[in-house]
């Protein structure tokens, strides 16, 4: 009787990944202290005090850990609806219009709408409408996938969304579209024709830069002659802060590189400061803690109880996990230069607290699952 009690009482017992928050919080305040390494000088320099950066990032932490909180108290199938899907198609279509009519420029580029003083990105938002959008779209239509024509008609209406982003930041666009292709595979059995489409895309963009008459094709140009290019300063100097860092670094706050060489060097840039001061071993330590992050995701996607959770974790894993490989790829001239942020570390507000919001619905998702 006694064992019949306990086997039913964890059956029923639910799951939370204490692991996965663990981990998040780790990422969230090692962010916060590398943004005060790298920013404190320049902040000095700019603003008389060292805490200028710092404490921007700090209000988008609070804001995304109080949306964090409530996303995952909340029971995450209240987004799972037709209904819920569609207002989140539309909602971001509207943002990424509205952009282009009042949107505000900052360093060249129209990216984002000002309110009330504060700034947020739309393309920003957009990831996690359009993952739920889409989520919502292949879990209620899974079963009827069955060639490529039917995947391809599936995520057509995400045409748009990626149109609208291409306009003001392409970089963002190639995550968004890496988002729904893994989501799509994930659910369609033509794998072959998937991987194959992929491939090509991949082909026909790398073509594009090379031909294009743009600023693009310069960066190709960055890209492949930092060193001689006029513009490859920034890189240079990334490469000069990762190689004198050896294997265990100058120490927490001793970059040199920092200190005007490498401009913004608590944005996108900040993977590099975080090798000279840490070295070869923190960098590498830092890599492992992204990749046990996206490991503790995949098995909650693998574990949830329906598709659609499963749909939403894979296509914020995507996320994260692309986000990082491209940043640092870009950070080691691995690829061309681009401006996409290091999840969690980077300096940027809405950047953290679309993160922080994707965490809490992962953790809500993780909290259906059932021990057994």
């Amino acid at each position: 009787m006694a064992n019949r009690i306990k086997e039913k009482y964890m059956a029923g017992k639910r799951y939370f990944d204490y692991p996965m928050l663990f981990l998040v919080i780790f990422l969230i305040c090692f962010g916060l202290v590398m943004i005060y390494s790298t920013s404190s000088y320049k902040s000095t320099v700019t603003y008389g005090n060292s805490y200028h950066w710092l404490l921007r990032q700090a209000v988008a932490i609070v804001l995304g850990a109080v949306a964090m909180v409530v996303c995952c108290k909340l029971d995450y199938r209240i987004i799972k609806s037709e209904k819920f899907g569609n207002g989140c198609y539309w909602a971001s279509i509207v943002l990424l219009v509205l952009v282009l009519i009042i949107g505000a420029a900052k360093k060249g580029a129209v990216r984002w709408i000002s309110i009330a003083g504060f700034q947020f990105q739309p393309s920003e938002v957009s990831k996690i409408l359009v993952v739920i959008y889409l989520a919502n779209r292949l879990s209620a239509n899974a079963h009827k996938i069955r060639t490529f024509k039917d995947s391809i008609v599936i995520v057509l209406p995400t045409v748009p969304i990626i149109a609208l982003i291409v306009t003001q930041n392409l970089s963002t666009a190639l995550v968004v579209c890496s988002m729904i292709g893994v989501m799509l595979f994930v659910v369609s059995p033509r794998m072959k024709e998937l991987i194959l489409t992929a491939g090509g895309g991949i082909i026909l963009l790398f073509v594009y830069l090379l031909t294009a008459n743009s600023y693009r094709n310069e960066r190709v140009q960055i890209w492949l002659h930092p060193e001689s290019h006029k513009k490859g300063f920034q890189t240079m100097q990334a490469l000069y802060a990762i190689g004198s860092g050896g294997i265990f670094g100058k120490g927490l706050g001793q970059s040199m590189q920092k200190m005007g060489f490498i401009p913004e060097s608590h944005n996108d840039m900040i993977f590099s400061i975080i090798c000279e001061e840490l070295g070869l071993f923190g960098a590498v330590c830092l890599i492992l803690v992204f990749v046990a992050l996206i490991f503790r995701m995949l098995l909650i996607a693998l574990n949830t109880e329906d598709l659609f959770g499963s749909l939403v974790v894979i296509g914020f894993m995507t996320h994260i996990a692309i986000q990082v490989f491209i940043n640092i790829a870009v950070v080691t001239n691995t690829i061309p230069p681009t401006g996409i942020p290091l999840p969690f570390i980077s300096y940027g507000g809405t950047s953290i607290l679309v993160v922080m919001i994707e965490m809490g619905i992962v953790l809500s998702i993780s909290k259906k699952i059932h021990i057994r």
